[in-house]
């Protein structure tokens, strides 16, 4: 006979001849149910809190916290791994039965974004606005080079004309080019702007 221990994970297939087992929430070996004998049971309306939102949710009465946050994906965009569900104050795993921690008809329970996906969401959300205005100061830059460029181009047709352009003039345009290098370099780029700075 094979010991398990009380551990709130699922035992998946053990199998004992014919019948696969799981480990309860509780520490208690039951029969494994099938997930379409979950599908075809009753259903519950659960009542889903998510800062101010309200989600109507309809889910077996036998599904699992696990089950509930792959539901909520379409509502909330979080993925299951974002989500922290909390029923009567506690958080609850993934592998509890919602039946089994009493989740009835019309019961509540409180959706919460994971801190640590906040902050990488917040810190992707910063580099984006990073590149943004980096890709902003480039395009500024871009913008006085071509006019800059048309002066260069009018200046070359005078000089192909046969034409003597005062020397004051040359040096005027070229530093003017070199102040917008100049401001090229001190635009810190990443990513896509990083590509921009560069073909400027």
């Amino acid at each position: 006979m094979k010991r398990f221990s009380s551990s709130k994970r699922a035992v998946n297939n053990v199998v004992k001849g014919e019948i696969k087992w799981e480990l309860r929430p509780g520490g208690m070996l039951v029969q494994k149910r099938d997930m379409g004998d979950a599908s075809s049971g009753p259903m519950i309306k659960i009542k889903v809190s998510h800062g101010s939102f309200h989600h109507d949710i309809t889910v077996p009465a036998q599904s699992t916290f696990g089950d509930l946050k792959k539901v909520l994906v379409q509502e909330t965009g979080l993925e299951p791994k974002e989500q922290r569900l909390l029923f009567q104050g506690k958080e609850k795993d993934d592998e509890e039965c919602l039946h089994m921690v009493g989740v009835k008809d019309m019961s509540k329970v409180v959706l919460l974004e994971d801190p640590a996906s906040k902050e990488r969401k917040l810190e992707e959300m910063k580099r984006n606005q990073s590149v943004l205005k980096a890709c902003e100061e480039v395009a500024k830059v871009r913008a006085e080079v071509v006019q800059l460029s048309d002066k260069v181009n009018a200046l070359e047709g005078i000089v192909h004309g046969g034409t003597k352009v005062d020397e004051k003039e040359l040096l005027g345009l070229t530093e003017l080019l070199m102040v917008q290098l100049l401001q090229l370099d001190t635009i810190e780029a990443n990513g896509e702007a990083k590509v921009q700075r560069r073909a400027e």
